[in-house]
């Protein structure tokens, strides 16, 4: 029989693994009688850990949430996985988020085994923003978490929205949603004055007190949160994840060179040195831009529309270079 120690560790690990453990069950697998599980149990217990009993011939054993965190225990590929997580979310998010996330990655190196330091040390997360004239406001975690909850408790925010509104009514909306988008946090709502689905983004909003009703969830346009939102980021209303404008062009550079500066399209090679370009973007002016970075010859499959937008685009172009002073 192992040591009392491993023994608990043991025990505490099956637990985690599912929602109800047949006493028996539990004796069998770590070896040991009934009594020594009920004895285990109780020292669990006596540690914080809030196991419950059920009683009868069938019954067993089920971890529990309970009101204080008692010490916890990780697999290797879990406790990998933890501080991998902690590392980026230190590195990424503003307020005393990230200052926690810090606080708690080095709470937990310090409890790691060597051989699991090791492999934690190995990665060095560097988070490298994107050059943006006006970066994603700090978020504060409680009115975080306050959105959240009463997205989970399915009642009615009511907000201020943005810098000006000393003279505009509050936002009323049902929240469905917290999502994350290109380093900003979003609320998904149903606007009740306007009858439509919108995004807000979280730094703009401030709460209103107290929550109105609760509401029944709505259907969200698309199926899933995943959908809409990648419809919405790029124009479509329909609740797809299309663009809004989509075309196809021949470009005289190799597929493999296109599809490194290629995020979203589809490209197919036509040749060593020639390929099909299919892209989307959310105006057809921009779209023909996009393509047009690849300074190469064009040739537009379709639609009629992005042949358009270039011909618009050559003759700003030209109107451009007219005014412009020669160096």
């Amino acid at each position: 029989m192992p040591k009392t120690s491993g023994r608990l560790l043991a025990l505490l690990s099956l637990l985690q693994t599912r929602r109800d453990w047949p006493g028996t069950l539990l004796a069998e697998r770590l070896d040991i009688s009934l009594r020594t599980v009920r004895r285990d149990v109780d020292r669990l217990r006596e540690l914080g850990y809030p196991i419950a009993a059920a009683k009868g011939p069938d019954g067993g054993y089920r971890l529990s949430a309970g009101t204080e965190l008692p010490p916890l225990l990780f697999d290797d590929e879990q406790a990998v996985a933890l501080t991998i997580a902690l590392q980026v979310a230190a590195t990424t998010l503003g307020d005393g988020t990230g200052e926690a996330a810090a606080r708690a990655l080095t709470t937990i190196r310090q409890v790691m085994p060597s051989r699991l330091r090791h492999r934690v040390n190995a990665l060095q997360v560097t988070a490298v923003e994107r050059p943006t004239t006006r970066p994603a406001a700090p978020i504060d975690a409680g009115a975080l978490l306050a959105i959240s909850s009463a997205v989970q408790a399915h009642e009615i925010l009511r907000f201020d929205y943005g810098p000006e509104t000393a003279d505009k009514p509050p936002r009323r909306v049902e929240p469905h949603h917290v999502v994350t988008w290109d380093g900003r946090w979003y609320l998904v709502a149903w606007d009740l004055d306007r009858s439509d689905w919108r995004t807000f983004r979280a730094d703009r909003i401030t709460l209103r007190i107290p929550n109105g009703p609760r509401f029944t969830p709505r259907t969200l346009p698309g199926g899933d949160v995943s959908t809409f939102v990648t419809g919405r980021f790029r124009g479509a209303d329909d609740g797809t994840t299309g663009w809004a404008c989509q075309g196809t062009v021949i470009l005289d550079l190799p597929a493999a060179t296109v599809a490194l500066y290629t995020r979203d399209g589809i490209v197919e090679e036509l040749g060593p040195d020639r390929c099909r370009l299919t892209l989307g973007s959310w105006s057809w002016p921009s779209l023909a831009a996009a393509i047009a970075r690849f300074d190469t010859e064009i040739e537009v499959v379709g639609p009629a529309e992005l042949a358009g937008a270039f011909g618009r685009l050559a003759r700003r172009f030209a109107r451009t270079a007219a005014a412009g002073t020669p160096v």
